[in-house]
Parts: structure tokens; C-alpha cells; sequence
């Protein structure tokens, strides 16, 4: 699959890329897109949740009445869960919500999600983004020069670019990640994907090597 790079006011340059098929052009996997992508979600949590429990509020140990003869159950503590302002029962306690998955699955993931995206023909490819310090005026103009300011992008740059990161940080929908970051959720949430030329190159190297 060929497409065209245009520069970043979306005018052609004359130049073309071709897409391996190797990355974009897979039978897509949507199981392993599914594992990814919860991972990816279950690793955003913070998982600092906390209840207080039996050990853990304050109260009197007294015991609260006698044992036998009242009619009722025993009741030993005010700390218990039954009691109003006792600690909760099983509550929920800080902890990871993180899983482990094969690599070679989270590739087969991205590489599923690029194929999706190439066949939608939701993929572009930009010469070079050049920015001497950040500016959002300027990331807006070539959104908008690409016909993509409406839409939910994602831009990829072959490195950290902090300039570029941080032009487009305060603009709504809009995502830039570098090469080594992409994940298949953020793939997948873009309506646009743009890759930069060197980003391209990139990518197909790192799959290469794995």
C-alpha cells in the first residue's frame, strides 16, 4: 500500500511511502487487540481505594452488653461491621491492577490496529513537523491544513519531540506519541492517525527487530 506525504499544511510533495504488509496490512487479531487494550485500561488505575476495617476505626472495645439473657446475638465490639460507624467488612484495599502480556501478542495488537486503520484509509504521512518552540497556533494550522481539525487525531513522531508535545497538549482531541509509546487503545480511539515520514521508517525497523 502506497501513500502520499504531504508537508505539514497538507500540500503534496511529490514524494510516496509504501506500507509494509508486514505492519499494515496483517489479518487483524481481535482477540490480542482486546488483551492489549484492557491492559492498557487496567494500568491507568490507580488502585488506591480504601476502607476502613474492624482494626483500623476508632471505638470503644468495651463490650456492649452482656452474653447471655438479652434475647438478642452477642455483641462484642462497637468496631464491628453490623454497628453504625463500625469498620466495613472485606472492603476494598490498595493493590495493582496490572497484568503481564507476551510481547509478541502486544505486537500482533498494534499491528492489528494499524491494519484496521490503513484499510479504513484513516492513515497519513507528513514530510517532517519542525516546530523551533512550542505553539498551539501553529499546531492548529496544520490540523487544520491536513483537514483534521474536527477530528480526533493521533500523531506519531519517530522520537520525543517536546516541542510538538507540547503544542498540542492543550488541544481537545488531539494526541501526540513517539514511536516508541504507540499503544494500540490510542490507535484505536484516533479517527486519524499521522505518521510523520521518519516515524514510519521507524516503526518498521522496531517491529523488525522484535
Amino acid at each position: 500500500m502506497k501513500l502520499k506525504v504531504v508537508n505539514s499544511q497538507g500540500q503534496e510533495t511529490g514524494k510516496e511511502v509504501s506500507l509494509s504488509k508486514d505492519v499494515f496490512g496483517i489479518e487483524p487479531n481481535d482477540h490480542a487487540i482486546y488483551l492489549d487494550v484492557k491492559q492498557y485500561l487496567a494500568n491507568q488505575r490507580q488502585g488506591t481505594h480504601k476502607t476502613k476495617e474492624k482494626g483500623e476505626v476508632t471505638a470503644s472495645t468495651k463490650k456492649l452488653k452482656r452474653q447471655k439473657g438479652t434475647g438478642t446475638a452477642r455483641a462484642g465490639s462497637a468496631k464491628s461491621g453490623v454497628m453504625i460507624g463500625g469498620g466495613r467488612f472485606h472492603g476494598p484495599r490498595p493493590r495493582s491492577y496490572g497484568f503481564k502480556l507476551n510481547r509478541k501478542l502486544k505486537e500482533i495488537a498494534r499491528k492489528s490496529a494499524l491494519s484496521y486503520k490503513a484499510k479504513d484509509n484513516k492513515i497519513s504521512v507528513v514530510d517532517a513537523i519542525a516546530m523551533e518552540s512550542p505553539s498551539t497556533k501553529s499546531f492548529v494550522s496544520m490540523l487544520a491544513g491536513l483537514d483534521m481539525s474536527n477530528t480526533r487525531s493521533l500523531m506519531i513522531t519517530a522520537g520525543t519531540d517536546s516541542n510538538v508535545y507540547l503544542s498540542a497538549r492543550n488541544i481537545p482531541n488531539t494526541e501526540v506519541l513517539s514511536v516508541d509509546n504507540l499503544n494500540t487503545y490510542s490507535i484505536l480511539k484516533a479517527a486519524n492517525v499521522i505518521f510523520t515520514e521518519e516515524a514510519i521508517k521507524q516503526l518498521e525497523t522496531n517491529f523488525k527487530g522484535n
